[in-house]
């Protein structure tokens, strides 16, 4: 019995050691890591995913209603009894009717014309008495003929409707590879500052390493008699204001480590850090490059045209407001009839018809001009919409070349001031360690050092960001010299 409670004691201390081993492992993630985690978590990403997939099947559905539809209806059987009054004999009479009928129509759209092609057979069997005339009637008859309906003096309405459709669907993928876009810059910046954060906690580590020797320097000094208490006590306040500073970074890079978990669709109870590469390469950026590509490329231009292409047909439909038009049809056809339904089409009867109906306004009160006028002025306002978008594109393209120019001047300035400090500080330990300097001017130094370092850190990161933004404006990939076209988006940017 004993071995027994043994056994499921080492089995449960051995349960919580392997949940307290899998709770401390950290989760290294690269940019690649983190985007493709949000590229499948987002909230955001999987609504416009769904919403370009409904308008694909929109399109579908658009697409088989242009092919020939079938339809069959069938009446098995209809009976009725009736007593109805004959005026002219002022009696009631009985009317008795039972029939079955079925009706075959194959209904054929023609895209090119807006025009329908249909084909109709319908059959009926009858078996009717007449009290009136005491006469009945048993037999078949059948309908079969052949129908062309044509709109005339009008606009294509089978077309603009595929049109818009269609135009629908590429709108809702350019807004699914704009948000693609836009979540991986998000995701790159929240990237870049907890990898700012973790060097900020590393910058503050370091400084507290170097406040620990600066005390034990001169604890040794006091003890020896060779410096004053005084000096302790503001290296010890010097040691508390670097170990409040590091805990404090320690809570700041936590905090934002949460929100990037959000960010990513990860359980916040996951423990990560990050890896990334922030050596500086400098790029040669081509502006005109740039701005002609971002003009030939951008989705947002895109959509702008698909605003205008909507518009010029919000005129087309607004000139069909009460609009002169006509309808053509024509049909050819066969009836038939007999008691014996194998012979109903031994006397047939031809049945052609043909008609035109026009409808013609003739004063609508001006509602015809207003729409048309209201259609041409949203028209005027969209081409405004695209001619400032290219304007901003280029301004921001422009923007962005600045920055990365100054930026490189910035990280050559911030790695001398880093070289310069890191010297400094370790020329003025030594006169620390000598006597000739008290703890808080190297303090001062020590702090300076801090500075530069996360000067440098945030120029190259800086750069790193700047570098994505060009990518994204302008749809360039200056590092390879290539289209930037990112892989999850190929299968849906065409």
């Amino acid at each position: 019995m004993n071995y027994r409670i043994l056994i499921i004691l080492v089995l449960l201390f051995a349960e919580i050691a392997s949940a307290q081993a899998q709770d401390t492992i950290q989760k290294v993630l690269t940019l690649d890591d983190a985007m493709n985690l949000a590229m499948e978590n987002s909230p955001d990403i999987q609504k416009s995913r769904l919403n370009m997939e409904k308008n694909e099947q929109y399109l579908k559905a658009q697409l088989a209603s242009l092919k020939s539809q079938f339809s069959l209806n069938v009446t098995p059987i209809q009976y009725s009894n009736q007593e109805k009054y004959n005026d002219y004999y002022s009696e009631w009479y009985t009317e008795k009717s039972l029939s079955s009928y079925g009706g075959l129509v194959i209904s054929q759209p023609i895209k090119q014309t807006d025009g329908r092609l249909v084909l109709r057979n319908n059959l009926t069997y009858q078996d009717n008495y007449s009290e009136a005339s005491d006469v009945s009637y048993k037999g078949f008859d059948n309908n079969f003929y052949l129908e062309f309906t044509q709109p005339l003096f009008t606009y294509n309405r089978t077309k603009m409707s595929l049109k818009r459709i269609e135009l629908s669907l590429e709108t809702s993928t350019l807004s699914y590879s704009i948000q693609m876009l836009g979540l991986e810059r998000q995701v790159t910046q929240a990237f870049y500052y907890i990898y700012q954060k973790q060097e900020t906690v590393k910058i503050s580590s370091e400084e507290y390493d170097n406040q620990k020797v600066s005390k034990g320097i001169i604890e040794s000094k006091v003890e020896a008699g060779l410096s004053a208490k005084e000096e302790l006590m503001q290296a010890e306040l010097n040691l508390a204001t670097s170990k409040s500073s590091y805990e404090n970074s320690l809570v700041d890079l936590e905090n934002e480590k949460d929100q990037f978990k959000l960010l990513i669709g990860i359980s916040i109870f996951d423990k990560i850090s990050v890896k990334a590469d922030i050596e500086y390469k400098p790029v040669i950026i081509d502006l005109n490059k740039a701005v002609e590509n971002g003009i030939l490329q951008r989705l947002e231009l895109r959509q702008q045209e698909i605003n205008i292409d909507n518009a010029q047909m919000d005129i087309v439909e607004s000139s069909a407001t009460n609009e002169f038009r006509a309808d053509a049809s024509v049909s050819l056809g066969l009836m038939g009839n007999d008691e014996v339904f194998m012979n109903i089409y031994d006397k047939t009867t031809k049945s052609p018809q043909l008609g035109i109906t026009f409808s013609i306004p003739i004063f609508d009160w001006g509602q015809r001009k207003a729409r048309i006028k209201a259609a041409e002025i949203a028209l005027e306002s969209t081409e405004i919409d695209k001619k400032r978008e290219e304007d901003n594109i280029v301004l921001n393209l422009r923007k962005t070349y600045r920055n990365l120019q100054n930026l490189v001047t910035q990280i050559d300035i911030a790695e001398k001031n880093e070289e310069n400090a890191q010297l400094t500080y370790e020329i003025n330990l030594e006169r620390y360690k000598n006597g000739d300097l008290t703890s808080m001017d190297l303090n001062l130094f020590q702090t300076q050092l801090s500075e530069k370092k996360a000067n440098l850190s945030n120029a190259l990161i800086n750069y790193k960001l700047e570098l994505l933004n060009m990518k994204i404006q302008s749809l360039w990939d200056f590092e390879n010299n290539s289209s930037f076209v990112p892989k999850e988006l190929q299968e849906n940017i065409k």
